[in-house]
């Protein structure tokens, strides 16, 4: 097979929960040694979470297939000792341990590229590595708050919370493509610079549509339920069969075409309260009151085969059972098997495809699998190595 884009490239992380397992995992992905360096007492606190996929954590398993796992003890003179000959021989350090933990262990952003000039440094904090906020602790549902996300999501009575711990996936995600970038750079210049990623500023830079809504419309989205805040029709109707179905109108000619091929009612097309989005916004609950009752004629599935004929986007409202077994992942091969400590699970390939390139899915690890592999390539003996873990330092 093709050398992957980040073979040779070696990682050191220290890492935790979901932002920082993201972003690298996703180097690893692309081919590159990703050196997870973990707790002796436990590991990465997410290894906890669950025990659901084979007594081993939902989160875990997903964020860390593909890389090696070390225990250091980095309160022991020992630990952090093997921790600066690893970070000796880097590529790119990351770490979101809490505020200033890395700093009064040595190995800061600023320390760490003056001492090594080529070594891409990814910080990723809570609300930032300086100004107000720098020693704030920050978790995800507390960043989507502090973001306005709750203040948006939801129904009009009742806020919710996304489902899933997307303030971590988005710094994750811009923590991953700074770190290609920085690389990028290093490649024609020689030099490795600091990548600094907050949760609170990547998920607010997801938040730039609500947020130039309210400044220069001068109201915030409302909270719409499974309705889109800005946009009608945009949402959710249940058929006469008691089946929902999503439809979506972008557009002025999808708008006619919903009026004229599905719900049989041309004169919606020039009816003043329905003439533009905005219009159709301002009056969301007549015009859903008119959509509602037609549908009622029709089974979910003559619904979305009338949709499917009239090109207006549509789709159902799929359980996790139904999601694992998507016609379009089964048929696009999208899954692959990745071996864990408890078992063998599936795994989705990375959405990024690189013609001629299978992504690197390898195994996800146990704790401190690696530590005795990596003293040894370190030059440690096996006295050395015996040594380092009767006192407790891996």
């Amino acid at each position: 097979m093709t050398d992957l884009p980040l073979t040779g490239v070696t990682v050191v992380s220290l890492e935790q929960a979901v932002a920082a397992p993201y972003a690298t995992r996703q180097l690893a992905d692309l081919g590159a040694r990703v050196i997870k360096v973990e707790r002796p007492d436990g590991g990465d606190f997410a290894r906890g979470y669950d025990e659901t996929v084979y007594g081993q954590s939902s989160y875990f398993v997903w964020l860390n297939r593909s890389k090696e796992s070390i225990t250091l003890d980095l309160k022991s003179t020992e630990g952090l000792a093997v921790l600066r000959e690893l970070v000796g021989r880097a590529d790119v350090f990351v770490q979101n341990l809490g505020p200033g933990a890395t700093e009064r262990m040595g190995f800061g952003a600023d320390a760490l590229t003056e001492a090594h000039p080529g070594l891409v440094v990814c910080e990723i904090s809570g609300y930032g590595a300086d100004g107000p906020w720098r020693t704030r602790k920050a978790y995800d549902l507390l960043v989507q708050a502090e973001a306005g996300l709750l203040a948006i999501t939801g129904s009009p009575g009742d806020v919710a919370k996304a489902g899933i711990s997307v303030a971590d996936i988005a710094a994750g995600s811009f923590a991953y493509s700074g770190v290609l970038a920085a690389l990028l750079a290093r490649a024609t210049t020689g030099r490795g610079r600091a990548v600094r990623v907050s949760l609170f500023e990547a998920l607010t830079e997801w938040m730039g549509s609500p947020a130039y809504y309210a400044a220069y419309g001068g109201r915030s989205p409302q909270r719409t339920g499974a309705r889109h805040a800005t946009i009608a029709p945009y949402g959710p109707f249940t058929a006469g069969d008691g089946r929902a179905v999503l439809l979506a109108v972008q557009n002025q000619r999808e708008w006619g075409r919903l009026c004229t091929d599905v719900l049989d009612r041309a004169d919606l097309v020039e009816d003043p309260r329905f003439a533009r989005n905005s219009d159709r916004v301002e009056n969301r609950d007549e015009l859903e009151k008119i959509i509602a009752d037609s549908v009622q004629h029709h089974t979910a599935d003559e619904l979305a085969q009338q949709l499917d004929t009239a090109s207006i986007a549509n789709a159902r409202m799929n359980s996790m059972s139904q999601l694992w077994e998507h016609p379009v992942l089964v048929e696009r091969e999208r899954w692959r098997d990745v071996a864990t400590p408890g078992g063998q699970i599936r795994a989705l390939r990375p959405p990024a495809d690189l013609d001629g390139l299978e992504p690197r899915m390898d195994a996800v690890p146990s704790l401190g699998e690696h530590t005795d592999a990596i003293l040894v390539e370190l030059g440690r003996s096996p006295v050395d190595i015996e040594y380092l873990r009767s006192a407790g330092s891996v």
